[in-house]
């Protein structure tokens, strides 16, 4: 068992990720309270989604950033080591044959911080995952 030195929550693993106090409200908020170092990523990740796919609403759902029109189109997580991009099972089968250099699991793909952003798949992902989403209107 490990507790937080800050919130003094109790976890199950070492240095379990969580949020000291209540959760973000907004995508700028979550990004400021990571880690400074790669708080560039996270922003840079923000702008290729925002680009893509303009007529989502960027939020926070599930302590996430999320972009929504009808449903969930995407989100992503910090981990200790990666950030997770969340375009749902569908889109990681679709996409399957770009996402070789990732770690994907369960509609999940995991980009390591020593990665660089895949901005241009990043953008294909979103694009689709937004058109999967309003072709159920």
């Amino acid at each position: 068992m490990w507790q937080c030195p800050k919130c003094k929550r109790v976890f199950k693993r070492k240095n379990q990720s969580h949020y000291c106090g209540e959760k973000p409200t907004t995508i700028d908020e979550y990004i400021a309270r990571q880690e400074k170092e790669i708080q560039p990523l996270l922003i840079e990740l923000k702008d290729i989604i925002n680009t893509a796919i303009p007529e989502a609403k960027a939020t926070i759902a599930w302590g996430m950033p999320t972009w929504k029109n009808n449903d969930n189109i995407i989100h992503f997580a910090v981990n200790k080591n990666d950030i997770s991009l969340y375009p749902g099972k569908e889109a990681v089968l679709f996409f399957h044959d770009h996402l070789s250099d990732y770690k994907v699991h369960n509609g999940v793909i995991k980009i390591l911080f020593t990665q660089p952003l895949p901005e241009k798949l990043i953008t294909k992902i979103a694009k689709w995952c937004y058109l999967q989403d309003i072709s159920q209107e």
